[in-house]
């Protein structure tokens, strides 16, 4: 096992790795504490070869490491990618490419929704992973070779599982499925969401343009002094604490003391005076300018129904072509398309829209219908 603590052999071994049509990577990281993940481990592997990178060795340089992952030449393949792209977005200033992941292409190749790596790798080929290192502190040192060899599983496995999928998705003619899903785990804002918008993370409970604009102040507040002092978000203020205070519109100690969801003593924090001056630079928006609160539209009359019936059809579809109904449309755009033939969601476009989106509309106007049919729910033309 390789195990690489210095700049020299990483970028060594980077510059092996690059000479391959892919890589499969995979970290292990620790965010109980923080708001940024610290980086413990990382695990890279060839078509036959394989290491692992011990990035808080200190005389480590990750930036051979970046370099690969920048490396447009070579295939980064992840598994759930989303977790491990944020952190080498965070810490390298880049988004690998090209990006493929094995959970995304599992589930277009007929794996179920969100399928855990223990199990595709079972189902794929047929091996079993040793679960009992995976709630390892790994920033502890040093590890021991089971929890390293549990490590680097992760990537190793993963080479064959890659091999199998994408061999399946061009047999399936279904590579540009997974490609449309990899435009979002390839998007900046992804893993870098502007502090201003911190609020779209939260519940619309508010239902005036005052409230809407303390909270937005508030959230934006919360996100910076979280990045700044590298806590997680609710050791700051919890969520609730936003809902109400945005309600309740706190201007100093006193009313601060009195928010039930502020744990007691807040007030004489270090939080407090930047938590007020957000309420209160919120309260200055002249009424012309405030916010408008976002009003859910209201449904056509029967959009209930049919929305029932769209996810008997997305369920018969999914089944008949192999593919997890999760890919190809959610609940949200289903309701979307019962109300609105011509609805801009992703179901009504490339190839969903061919798979699924314009039975969808079939079905809504009569075009088409279900029956059961020979122990299954089928589609049945109409002339």
């Amino acid at each position: 096992m390789k195990i690489i603590t210095n700049t020299a052999d990483l970028a060594e071994i980077c510059a092996q790795f690059a000479e391959h049509d892919f890589v499969t990577v995979d970290t292990e990281f620790l965010r109980e504490t923080t708001f940024w993940p610290i980086l413990c481990l990382i695990q890279i592997a060839g078509p036959d070869d394989e290491c692992i990178v011990d990035p808080m060795a200190d005389e480590l340089d990750l930036s051979p490491f970046f370099e690969l992952m920048g490396d447009e030449s070579v295939v980064k393949v992840f598994h759930a990618a989303r977790q491990d792209v944020e952190i080498i977005h965070n810490l390298g200033g880049l988004i690998p490419k090209p990006l493929f992941d094995s959970q995304v292409a599992a589930m277009v190749c007929g794996y179920g929704d969100s399928i855990a790596y223990n199990m595709l790798v079972s189902k794929i080929t047929g091996g079993q992973i040793d679960k009992s290192s995976r709630f390892t502190d790994w920033a502890h040192r040093p590890l021991t070779d089971k929890q390293l060899n549990y490590a680097l599983a992760d990537v190793t496995h993963l080479r064959e599982v890659y091999l199998h999928l994408k061999s399946s998705l061009e047999k399936k003619n279904r590579s540009f499925w997974v490609d449309e899903e990899m435009k979002v785990l390839t998007t900046a804002e992804t893993y870098d969401l502007p502090v201003e918008k911190a609020w779209t993370r939260l519940k619309m409970r508010v239902r005036k343009p005052l409230d809407l604009a303390v909270m937005q102040s508030i959230a934006q507040w919360r996100e910076q002094e979280a990045r700044d002092r590298n806590v997680p978000r609710g050791r700051i203020i919890k969520d609730d604490a936003i809902y109400e205070i945005a309600q309740q519109h706190p201007r100093d100690e006193k009313a601060l003391s009195r928010m039930r969801a502020l744990p007691r003593g807040f007030e004489k924090s270090r939080y407090s005076d930047g938590l007020i001056e957000a309420v209160e630079n919120a309260l200055a928006i002249p009424t012309d300018e405030l916010p408008e609160v976002p009003r859910p539209s209201r449904s056509p009359e029967g959009t209930a129904a049919a929305t029932e019936l769209l996810k008997v059809l997305l369920k018969v579809v999914a089944e008949q072509h192999g593919v997890a109904s999760k890919v190809i449309a959610t609940v949200d755009e289903l309701e979307k398309i019962a109300a609105d033939d011509g609805a801009d969601v992703p179901a009504m476009h490339g190839w969903r829209l061919e798979l699924f989106g314009k039975q969808a509309v079939e079905l809504k106007r009569g075009e088409i219908a279900l029956g059961f049919e020979n122990k299954k729910i089928q589609v049945i033309e109409l002339d």
